[in-house]
Order: structure tokens, then sequence, then C-alpha cells
């Protein structure tokens, strides 16, 4: 069995289709896949797909081979990438994340915490979804990264913020005229879902839902900040967001807070429990400076 054959498993797994994973994922013929597949399955002794019209789809043998195909590629990504800075010794890299949005809070943040070690590192910056930076950190391409904690990683988090979920609308909708919005006020209304990248925020909105016997039809699923708000504007929907979608609502958008108590979600700070970083050693123990005054608000 070799490297390749896993991630070919994985994409394969990942779009349900032999043919969108060859031509869109690995760059590959489907004829050559389906092969590499084939003697995957022979030297696992068991099928790991079923096959039909409609694409592909994990048999149980095939659910059980993909979390640890996923944790043997991470661990071997986070081996190279040790190995490659350990070549260069002359300057650490410390690799910071942000779910999108977040930097502008939390990075003047993360940089006082590192003050007195910017002249020996270079810190680099990304953004990007939640379950991406956790890839990033499994896979050793982090360092440190604010997201959510995403489940399926072997990670460490710790919380930094607890943010309540408020309700974006239309800045000319019936609704800005209440100072709150009470759970009976969504029924009819056109709502935009958090789906696909956001599967966390989707959880606590679920449950939310739930908890208060409001039935929607989601009409539109967004993964990120920009695209819920355009789809509140242009659809006239409603959305339930984290608190921190205040500091990028465009003029077309407004939000109010939900009245009662509302579902809270978490930011952490995530970590590789394998990173040997003496850099994250010291961030972690200097983590508290993260918080500040904000934690004991709801704000981010």
């Amino acid at each position: 069995m070799e490297l390749r054959h896993l991630r070919y498993f994985i994409a394969v797994a990942e779009t349900g289709s032999l043919t969108v994973a060859a031509e869109r994922r690995l760059f590959t013929s489907q004829p050559s896949l389906s092969r590499q597949i084939r003697d995957l399955e022979e030297e696992v002794g068991a099928e790991l797909f079923n096959r039909s019209a409609r694409g592909v789809e994990l048999t149980a043998s095939g659910k059980a081979f993909l979390d640890h195909a996923r944790l043997a590629l991470s661990q071997v990504d986070a081996a190279t990438e040790a190995a490659r800075r350990a070549s260069q010794p002359t300057r650490q890299v410390f690799a910071l994340g942000f779910l999108t949005g977040e930097e502008m809070t939390w990075l003047p943040r993360a940089m006082q915490v590192l003050r007195d070690e910017l002249p020996k590192i270079d810190v680099t910056v990304s953004s990007h979804y939640s379950p991406d930076l956790a890839d990033g950190l499994a896979r050793g391409k982090l360092d440190l990264a604010f997201l959510r904690a995403e489940p399926g990683f072997d990670l460490d988090y710790r919380v930094v913020s607890r943010e309540k979920l408020i309700v974006l609308m239309p800045s000319d909708h019936p609704l800005t005229e209440r100072t709150s919005i009470r759970p009976e006020d969504f029924r009819g209304e056109p709502f935009i879902m958090a789906t696909n990248k956001a599967t966390v925020l989707n959880q606590v909105i679920l449950g939310y839902l739930r908890e208060n016997a409001i039935d929607v039809a989601p009409e539109h699923g967004v993964d990120n900040l920009a695209m819920a708000m355009s789809l509140v504007a242009s659809t006239r929907g409603l959305a339930l967001l984290p608190e921190y979608a205040n500091n990028l609502l465009p003029w077309s958008v407004v939000s109010r807070p939900l009245e009662g108590e509302a579902p809270t979600i978490d930011l952490v700070i995530g970590y590789s429990k394998s990173n040997t970083s003496a850099v994250l050693k010291l961030f972690l123990s200097r983590a508290d400076e993260l918080m500040g005054g904000l934690y004991s608000t709801t704000s981010i």
C-alpha cells in the first residue's frame, strides 16, 4: 500500500464520484483511478465503496478505513513539515491561522503575546474556513489557529471567547423596528442557513431552532459571512450568525439581538498535540493575555 492509494481513496470518498475525483482533484484518468481503488480494496481485503450509476458511496469498511487514512496522511504531512523546518534552523517560522474575519480582533492580540519573540521569528498569517484551519494544524502547516472546535481532528483546543448569535436582516426589513427578535418572528421568513464548511455553527443554529420549535425551510446554504450578507440583502431573508459579523456589515444589512437567552458559539485556539515548537509553548503559557477585557463579555 502506498501513500497515493490513501490520497486517491480520500479524494473519491470526499467527492462521491470517481470521475470528479479523477478530473478535479487528482488530475488523472478515471480508468486509472478505478484500477488504483480496486488494488487498494484487494490489499485491504474488503470493498470500500458501493458503486452505482449515481456515483460511489462508502461501505461500512470504507467508513472505518477513512478516518485512519486521513490520520495517516496528516501524520506524514506533519513529519514532512517538521523535517523541512529542521533543515532551516536559522530563523523559526510561526504560522498563525484565523477563521476569516476574526483576525481583525485577534491578530493584534496574538502579536502582542509574541512581542518578545518577534525579532527572532518570522510570523505568517492566513485566514480560512474553520475545518481547513484544523486540517492545517493536523498536517503541521499551521502552529496555532483561531477557529471552531472541529470534531474529528487530534488537536487540543482552548476557548478564548464565547459569542452570542445575532439576527441579520435587510436594513429596510419590517423587523428592524424591533429591539430584539423573538423565535416566532422567524416563521414565514426566508431563512439563510450556515452549511458546508460552517458545520459547528450549523449545529448551534439547528439546536436553537429545535429548542424553540421553529420550523423553517432554509432557502440558501452559505459557509462564509460575505455570502450570507449578500443573500440577506438580495433575498430579503434572515440569518443567524456570530456577533462578530457586526464588524463587517454593509449598509444594506443590519443586525438585531435575539430575545431571551441567545445561543452561543465558542472561538478557540487550536494546536497539534505533537507540535514541539518552542514558540508555541511560549504562546500557550501566555494565552491568558489574549482574553484581556474581552473574556468577560460575549464579543470576540
